[in-house]
């Protein structure tokens, strides 16, 4: 099979056309959010509910625009909510398809709780218990898996804190993002052939092997969408860390069981604009792993802001695991187990 052949596999949903728009999506979502209904005024914490490719929208806001907030921000993946939630906090609640259990159980209690609420979603029944309430709903319009919906979920969450008073207004960031993302895009696409294209050639490196995914900062979130990308896209197994909390355990677990290490692809995730001690990291640590084995590689973000270089180097990932997709030859848009898993919990 030649390098050309091997990144031709089926995509008959067209997940590519999804990955090509997110620029336009991010845009677009900003400019949604700045025409929604304004969330309650300055709240005293922020609470992100969400799970799976709604809830990466809120690691990414939470990441990008959290050490600049007046107040706290905590992404919530899971049932209920902390019993801390009350009056002062507002909540927001973020589903693709509103259908979501865990994020319509953080629904209700927010009400109990006595929360500000908002919601951010397709429709379904968290539309439903919005309209029945009087909950401000912010509804956006996406056909498709809601990993392809990240530009939405991450702008429209974005746009809630600019017009809650809290973050300040991010278009111009937005915009610069969106056309970084489009520069780096021609060396990324489909067309261009793997001697010239690094995300098919990072996509052949991990064939076959464990990839490890790495990276600290604002690009923390970033190395956790790589690892969902390439088990949603490529049904394969990764893994991410998150500096620098990795220097303190996981470089000691670099021994055992030697199979396994020399079959792991590290790659480490590296944004200019991020602490420089940050980078200092991702070297020592990129270091210890060559040392005892691993293969490794770094991916340096493009642009000239902490929001370009965020988004470039999360959608350098997107089409990594869509090319590590076709080589395996599995269709990159359903996700089967995940649906078989609902269903078993349905029953």
């Amino acid at each position: 099979m030649s390098d050309a052949d091997r990144f031709a596999g089926p995509d008959p949903q067209d997940m590519r056309s999804h990955i090509r728009e997110l620029p336009a999506q991010l845009e677009a979502g900003w400019e949604l959010g700045l025409r929604q209904p304004t969330p309650k005024a300055r709240p005293a914490l922020v609470l992100l509910a969400g799970m799976g490719g709604s809830a990466i929208g809120a690691d990414l806001v939470a990441a990008y625009a959290g050490p600049d907030l007046p107040v706290p921000v905590i992404v919530w993946r899971g049932y209920d909510l902390p019993a801390y939630v009350g009056s002062e906090t507002l909540v927001v609640l973020s589903s693709h398809s509103g259908n979501t259990e865990e994020t319509l159980s953080s629904y209700e209690a927010a009400r109990r709780l006595g929360a500000s609420m908002l919601a951010i979603t397709t429709g379904g029944e968290l539309a439903k218990r919005c309209e029945r309430d009087g909950v401000p709903l912010w509804r956006f319009e996406h056909r498709g898996q809601p990993r392809a919906a990240v530009g939405f979920s991450f702008a429209l969450q974005l746009a809630a804190l600019h017009r809650c008073g809290l973050a300040a207004d991010a278009g111009e960031e937005i915009r610069m993002a969106a056309q970084a993302m489009r520069e780096q895009q021609p060396a990324l696409a489909p067309e261009t052939p793997v001697a010239r294209n690094p995300a098919k050639r990072m996509a052949g490196q991990f064939i076959d092997r464990l990839p490890l995914i790495v990276a600290g900062g604002f690009l923390a979130p970033v190395a956790r969408r790589w690892r969902t990308q390439i088990a949603e896209l490529a049904k394969a197994v990764a893994q991410f860390e998150e500096l620098p909390e990795a220097n303190h355990n996981m470089v000691a677990g670099v021994d055992f069981p030697a199979e396994l290490i020399t079959r792991t692809m590290a790659v480490f995730l590296r944004a200019g604009l991020d602490r420089p001690r940050l980078a200092a990291r991702v070297e020592a640590t990129r270091q210890v792993l060559m040392v005892e084995g691993f293969n490794t590689d770094i991916i340096d973000a493009a642009g000239t802001t902490r929001l370009a270089q965020q988004w470039t180097c999360l959608h350098y990932g997107d089409y990594v695991a869509y090319y590590l997709a076709l080589a395996y030859g599995t269709d990159p848009t359903p996700v089967a187990a995940i649906e078989d898993l609902k269903a078993r919990l349905r029953a």
